[in-house]
């Protein structure tokens, strides 16, 4: 287990966009627990559009995680019932999959 592994100690909720409702708002799929590293931080970064945003928070996962999906921090037990109406979900706006020199583990950071 490299230094990548080790270093996601916190619990995360993942909902990933499955598809769109008859008014065009996104519709969740349903919600896994996922393992992360959640830190706090204001970085900016260019979105899918390359306009330049700001973020809330980077979050590195332990899996691939699709734009416009939404993490929440915490254990699933106690998630939200719908995440595009809690405060403290937090929609994926830019994800990135960088390897290691060796390509045997990858780190995944989603921009939230």
């Amino acid at each position: 287990m490299g230094i990548i592994s080790k270093m996601r100690k916190q619990k995360a909720v993942y909902w990933s966009p499955s598809s769109y409702d008859g008014f065009g708002r996104p519709v969740m799929s349903t919600a896994v627990q996922i393992t992360c590293r959640w830190e706090d931080v204001h970085e900016q970064f260019l979105d899918k559009e390359g306009q330049e945003q700001t973020s809330s928070s980077r979050v590195y996962v332990s899996q691939d995680v699709e734009l416009g999906g939404y993490l929440w921090l915490g254990d699933i037990s106690g998630k939200p019932s719908d995440p595009l109406q809690d405060n403290n979900s937090w929609e994926i706006r830019k994800f990135e999959n960088l390897p290691n020199l060796k390509a045997t583990e990858f780190l995944k950071t989603a921009m939230v």
